[in-house]
């Protein structure tokens, strides 16, 4: 009688577990997957100061190479500014970049070009252009918005040793590519790969966490490259000197310092 009921229980629980199983899996939306990665990549720490080695490089091994600094604040509400100055090479020295981000509206964006002193806004139609001649757009470097596409969880697998969300993401909005399919790290919410393709559903654009580390209990992508298909051309990008929660002031992600930049953070 008591291994009849053993057996009975054991059943009942395998019962329970295959009908739970399930819901359990599909208790988190791909929206809120992809809204959590966005946060990981984009609004870690209060704010943050990196270092930026950039090297573009063309389909005959041909180098050119750029170093930044990149500043981001967040602010109450969901805004967010992002400052980056330029520090060589000589062409670019001096160029400053801002971004003020508005949740539920366009970003505002600015650029200061040294050579000619002007500072000019981009137009958000120019969001998904070349930032600074690389393979990255003023969109990769600063974010988007999660209600921009629409998403699909297409599965779940494991990519070079780690657990990842498979999600599919097409823009709600035409624009120059048809759909993104990122690999979404299921503990440290960065993406591990994104690759994009264009109007006839070519893969055009390959994004790759190179390296991901911690970073003052903060998981952070420290390397990471972007592939043009199309072109044969690619960006790599390592970020150095990495601090969250420094303390920076909303007051210098203004126009003012794009022409004035603030020395004790960008020097």
């Amino acid at each position: 009688m008591i291994s009849l009921v053993k057996t009975l229980t054991q059943r009942s629980l395998f019962i329970l577990s295959a009908v739970l199983t399930p819901s359990i899996c599909m208790a988190i939306e791909p929206t809120q997957i992809v809204q959590q990665s966005l946060d990981a990549t984009y609004y870690a720490g209060n704010d943050m100061r990196t270092k930026v080695s950039m090297k573009l490089i063309n389909p005959k091994g041909d180098v050119r190479e750029r170093e930044m600094t990149m500043l981001r604040i967040n602010l109450a509400g969901g805004e967010q500014r992002y400052y980056t100055y330029f520090h060589r090479p000589t062409d670019v020295k001096g160029t400053a970049f801002l971004v003020q981000k508005f949740p539920g509206k366009e970003d505002d964006r600015w650029i200061f070009v040294p050579a000619i002193k002007l500072v000019r806004r981009i137009a958000s139609d120019d969001k998904r252009s070349s930032f600074v001649g690389s393979d990255f757009t003023y969109e990769d470097v600063s974010g988007r918005e999660v209600a921009d596409e629409s998403h699909t969880l297409v599965g779940e697998e494991v990519f070079e040793g780690r657990p990842v969300y498979r999600i599919e993401s097409k823009p709600v909005k035409a624009i120059d590519y048809s759909r993104r399919v990122s690999l979404i790290d299921k503990e440290r919410w960065l993406p591990l790969s994104e690759e994009y393709f264009d109007l006839r559903n070519r893969p055009s654009r390959v994004f790759s966490a190179v390296k991901v580390e911690q970073v003052a209990d903060v998981w952070t992508i420290t390397a990471r490259t972007m592939k043009n298909l199309e072109t044969g051309y690619r960006t790599e990008v390592v970020y150095e000197d990495i601090a969250y929660n420094i303390g920076l002031e909303a007051d210098i992600f203004t126009e003012r310092y794009l022409r004035n930049p603030p020395q004790q953070w960008v020097k």
